[in-house]
């Protein structure tokens, strides 16, 4: 918002007797108000006797914002300085804008000038001599002395002390008084107050004891600069001295950074025409005059570290108080800089781009009907980013809807130069190799799990591609998701396409990457490919006729990647010996299932096969030395894995999921380099080849049920294996003896086969993750110091256990401390032995105590002080739970069918769930506690108003169906229309079905939410709140869902919102899935406080929506032909 000074030439006007203060006090005024930034009106010229004042003397007095009039000895002896006092004081008489007089008594009494006494009563005198005729101006000149001397303003007499000192205090009111102007920002501002807000707050300007410097980064166009000037133009005026310096990367690339520094001197300190000879001088200078001056200082656009040390070099620069802001794209750069503060901008929400662009294009606020898809349309392709959703707006002003559907068509295809070229310039900066792997991952790899891409770009980069992805991170060009997927903004994703695009416009087989399956079938078929292609990934289906001979032309392809089904006419004849990754996965996929993409993509709905000939292709291993990755996952077809020695710098080999997959070659077995092999899912693999992998870090052979045996391991070969999956191999018997120095995580659960544990010469006691359920091992390790544990599940030696535990607690206890993590299930337990063992276990985590035979979880429990997560899923006898340890924090009971009611009362305390994040599951609770504010007894949604900051709330769901948070189910919470998704980063896990109805009860955090909520938030107004289950229904409709809502905190700025749109949405859930209910009864329609609005028929079923008439709570009685089936609501009608 522009501040009130920008009507104004000037901030100050200075009225002065020249032969009195020129060269003195008042030019002493002129310099420290220069120096200040304020801009002063000074007449420099000397006054001859009799001189009328000047027209242009009058209009600079018209255009300041306030007079600062030193009244001296000889003032009033000046006719022309009694003139330019009257028009002053008739000037700020304004009323509309703040306008100000400052009185500055300099050696003279003030009652001198009020009463026209000393030197000012002779002058008067004189004027009134020379004056006879004109008896009005001199009254007017005599109300004028009076007037401002009846003014509150500084006075200084001789002694008083330093001039400058009273100088200084002059020019300290004057900046109070005066706000400096604001600087534009932009026409549309949307989205920015929430974010401007906690920009100002990393500021903490009322903080005068320090100096902070506050770094905002993000991707090119997402509006940095925009919120950086809201925020500068909001506190400028606290400060002494400020300065924007704008472009910083444009204008030190052009004219160096000495001039970067001379801005910096004369926009604060007003030395405007200080030589500086080198960076080093200027950076000295800036430090030494700097260093007592409270300023503001704004940095855009830097993108080198040498531009912040030469103009913000250290915080010890500036005075206390002062603050520095620096927008950037470079993270790192902040980092490097020691800059703590910073954040990240982000993207507009939907509604706030939707009225970004809408005020753009139509320049207005009011949305043309016709527009409105094809603004949400351009909405969706800027993904929140407001350069984007300005350059579209503008383009489509003034067009037809027609128009401006083709142009979103056209951006789509080829993106808009100025967006382009905008985004390209955090590209630009990167290194060669940084280059390359954006690109990489723009145009192949978006989406992906972090740890894939980087073992693949591995291949083509080595170690020190993980420091070029951080750099790509940094510069907000790529982001790691909490999931560890590495995403992109869709249009920084299209600016990498669109490098790569440029390669060669016309011609795909000249380019570095393709990933577009008409691309790739026109280069295959037409064979144009050459060796400018490095990388082909593609993500659909395709047939290709072509004629065998493609790739060889392409000698430089170093990753080949079908992650769908592909089908070549003819195998090919030839593949690039440059290869480095070759990745295949097939599956079967019913013809239903596919669609077609454009026209030359061929979909095929036969059984589909491999388009390479594995075993011709692998008699010419030799020529694939370079390749570090073989993936064939879900092959079909494949039978054999052949002679493959000459793959010799392999690094990771899986033959996933290849079902029909019968033999393996030695060979495999003596791939030196090889650090991860998964052979998990080949049903029919019935034997391993003898394994001499020295490189080996991580071995799947899970799910291989036929497997016999496994193979002879010489000693030392496997010492570097941390990952030993053989789950589920039901048919393996044995295991031969292994030495596993480096071990892991050992799982071996559900080898129904197998009888005794394996010889490993390291101790099993020293592995953290140990898995051994569903087992026929009668021989237990010795004691257990792992971090993870789970037993085996035969009942014959679960007493084993517990015996040894008993028989040997000193022994013990020595070793179990170290235990994080236990699940044990389907053994009986009596009291005392469960007891001991959880003494003996106190440092446990997480225990799992599953379809466990016992009625009392003993008190000792208590003593587990890190217990977090507690399972007792199927103890259908257990009744009492006699203590709470003090962290935990989930639990589940699932079919805990005996779980007494003062047990699930003491599980429900209102303290102890306000106390801790937790999260409870427990059976057949007769009612919501009585400390929910909120209850909706017959819905999947709860809705409510609240103020700033959504509330930390505690939902409970009473429900037969269990809270998962998966594609199955969960929650959806919608701010002012907005959707997130709330997660939890340690749901609890479940095997169980349930068989009964549920209390979930559990804390909603704000880091929770798939998205950054407060971007949904409207800044100091209600904001409305709807929370939605989405979980299946089943058929009965009995199984009804219940609904609550508890705040954690006094909250009054709350409330709740339920009306007949609530109501109609009940009234729709219970008629679709109840079959019993045909149709509403007909008498709901005559109710005093409703009138029927409308009657929605689907199929033979019919409900009425209703419309209340009057603000009232009425209990409406919905009544049903049904008399097994009815439902009632309270309906309250809020404004």
């Amino acid at each position: 918002m522009a501040s009130l000074t920008d009507q104004f030439k000037y901030d100050v006007f200075l009225s002065f007797r020249g032969e009195d203060t020129r060269y003195g006090f008042t030019g002493n005024l002129k310099k420290a108000l220069d120096d200040k930034g304020v801009r002063t009106f000074m007449d420099d010229k000397e006054i001859k006797k009799g001189e009328e004042i000047t027209p242009s003397l009058l209009k600079a007095i018209e255009d300041s914002k306030m007079a600062i009039v030193v009244l001296s000895k000889n003032y009033a002896s000046s006719s022309f300085c009694l003139q330019e006092l009257s028009k002053i004081l008739d000037t700020m008489k304004d009323k509309v804008v703040d306008r100000s007089v400052l009185p500055v008594f300099y050696k003279v009494d003030p009652s001198d000038a009020r009463k026209l006494k000393s030197s000012y009563g002779e002058a008067l005198a004189q004027h009134e001599k020379r004056s006879n005729s004109n008896m009005d101006l001199l009254q007017k000149w005599k109300n004028a002395l009076n007037q401002v001397s009846n003014l509150s303003g500084f006075h200084y007499k001789k002694g008083d002390g330093y001039e400058h000192e009273f100088i200084g205090k002059i020019v300290e009111q004057i900046l109070r008084n005066t706000k400096p102007v604001a600087l534009p920002v932009g026409d549309y501002l949307v989205g920015l107050e929430h974010q401007k807000q906690h920009v100002t707050s990393l500021l903490n300007v009322g903080s005068d004891d320090t100096v902070h410097m506050v770094g905002i980064h993000g991707i090119g166009g997402i509006g940095k600069t925009t919120l950086a000037l809201e925020v500068y133009n909001s506190v400028v005026c606290l400060f002494q001295g400020s300065c924007f310096l704008e472009k910083v990367r444009e204008n030190s690339e052009k004219n160096g950074l000495i001039y970067l520094q001379k801005i910096l001197l004369s926009q604060i300190l007003g030395e405007k025409d200080m030589e500086l000879t080198s960076v080093g001088q200027g950076m000295s200078i800036l430090q030494q005059r700097l260093r007592q001056k409270k300023v503001l200082l704004l940095l855009d656009d830097v993108d080198n570290l040498e531009q912040l040390e030469a103009v913000a070099g250290r915080s010890v620069w500036f005075g206390q108080g002062s603050r520095v802001i620096i927008t950037t794209r470079d993270k790192r750069l902040l980092t490097r800089h020691e800059v703590e503060r910073t954040y990240e901008v982000k993207g507009l929400n939907d509604k706030d781009a939707f009225e970004l662009v809408g005020c753009k294009a139509l320049k207005n606020k009011y949305i043309y009907s016709g527009y409105t898809h094809v603004l949400k349309r351009a909405v969706a392709y800027a993904s929140g980013l407001p350069l984007a959703l300005e350059v579209i707006g503008s383009h489509f002003f003034n067009k037809t809807v027609e128009q401006c559907e083709c142009a979103l068509d056209r951006y789509e295809r080829v993106p808009h130069k100025k967006i382009q070229t905008t985004l390209q310039l955090s590209f630009d900066a990167l290194q060669e190799e940084e280059k390359s792997v954006f690109l990489d991952i723009a145009c192949c790899f978006k989406g992906w799990k972090l740890t894939r891409v980087e073992e693949i770009l591995h291949a083509h980069h080595g170690d020190i591609m993980n420091d070029h992805i951080n750099v790509l991170a940094e510069k907000s060009l790529i982001k790691i998701s909490e999931s560890g997927n590495v995403t992109l903004h869709d249009l920084v994703e299209d600016m990498g396409k669109e490098i790569v695009r440029q390669e060669s416009p016309e011609n795909p087989g000249k380019r570095s990457r393709l990933w577009s399956s008409k691309d790739l079938i026109q280069v295959l078929e037409e064979n144009t490919g050459t060796s400018k292609i490095e990388i082909i990934h593609l993500d659909c289906s395709i047939r290709v006729e072509w004629d065998e001979e493609a790739f060889k032309k392409m000698e430089n392809l170093k990753t080949l990647i079908f992650s769908k089904d592909v089908s070549f006419s003819k195998n090919p004849k030839h593949l690039p010996n440059s290869l480095r990754v070759l990745e295949c996965r097939y599956r079967k996929y019913p013809s239903s299932n596919f669609h077609v993409q454009d026209e030359k993509c061929h979909f095929f709905s036969h059984h589909t096969s491999n388009p390479f000939e594995w075993k011709g292709l692998f008699r010419k291993a030799s020529k694939f030395k370079n390749m570090r990755i073989l993936n064939l996952q879900h092959s079909e077809g494949l039978a054999e894995i052949p002679d493959i020695s000459d793959l010799s710098n392999l690094e990771e080999f899986s033959i996933q999921d290849c079902e029909e997959l019968i033999t393996i070659d030695n060979s495999v077995g003596f791939l030196r380099k090889l650090k991860t092999m998964s052979i998990r899912g080949c049903h029919e693999l019935r034997r391993l080849p003898p394994l001499k992998l020295d490189s080996l870090e991580k071995l799947d052979l899970s799910n291989c049920y036929m497997l016999e045996s496994f193979s002879s391991v010489a000693d030392g070969l496997l010492d570097k294996l941390k990952f030993l999956n053989i789950e589920y191999c039901i048919m393996l018997r044995s295991i031969p003896r292994l030495t596993l120095t480096s071990l892991e995580h050992f799982n071996i659960s559900c080898c129904y086969s197998l009888e005794s544990l394996p010889e490993i010469l390291e101790d099993l006691r020293n592995i953290p993750g140990l898995r051994l359920d569903k087992t026929s091992i009668k021989e237990l390790p010795s004691p257990c110091n792992c971090e993870y544990f789970r037993s085996p599940n035969i009942a014959d030696v679960k007493p084993k256990l517990v015996e040894f535990a008993i028989h040997n607690e000193e022994r013990v206890l020595l070793q179990s401390s170290n235990v994080k993590y236990i699940c044990v299930g389907n053994c009986k337990l009596s009291y005392e032995n469960l007891s001991k063992i959880l003494i003996l276990f106190s440092n446990v985590q997480e225990l799992h105590l599953t379809n466990y035979q016992f009625k009392v979880l003993p008190n000792c429990i208590e003593e587990c002080h890190f217990l977090w997560k507690l399972v007792l899923d199927d103890c259908k006898e257990l009744q009492e739970i006699k203590g709470i340890p003090p962290r935990l924090r989930m639990l589940s009971a699932l079919n805990c069918k005996s779980l007494t009611s003062s047990c699930k009362s003491k599980l429900l305390n209102q303290e102890l769930h306000e106390a801790r994040n937790t999260w409870f599951r427990l059976p057949r609770v007769p009612k919501i506690p009585e400390w929910f504010d909120h209850k909706c007894s017959a819905g999947l949604s709860i809705s409510f108003w609240f103020r700033n900051k959504f509330p930390s709330i505690v939902l409970c769901v009473v429900s037969p169906l269990t809270l998962c948070f998966g594609h199955q189910g969960g929650v959806r919470v919608i701010i002012n229309g907005n959707r997130f998704v709330y997660t939890y980063s340690s749901v609890i896990h479940w095997r169980a079905q349930p068989n009964m109805y549920h209390l979930h009860l559990f804390h909603m955090q704000m880091e929770n939410f798939n998205d950054n909520m407060d971007k949904a938030l409207l800044e100091n107004k209600w904001n409305h709140a709807e929370i939605k289950t989405t979980w299946r229904i089943f058929d009965s409709p009995t199984q009804r869902v219940m609904l609550t809502l508890c705040y954690t905190r006094n909250v009054k700025c709350c409330k709740m919102l339920t009306s007949w749109h609530v109501l109609a949405e009940i009234l729709n859930f219970c008629i679709s899935n109840s079959p019993n209910i045909e149709f509403l009864d007909e008498s709901v329609k005559e109710t005093s406080d409703f009138y029927c609005q409308k009657i929605l028929h689907i199929g033979h079923k019919s409900i009425v929506c209703l419309t209340p008439r009057k603000k009232t709570e009425p209990l409406l009685p919905i009544n049903f032909k049904n008399p097994q089936t009815q439902l009632s609501k309270k309906v309250q009608y809020l404004c």
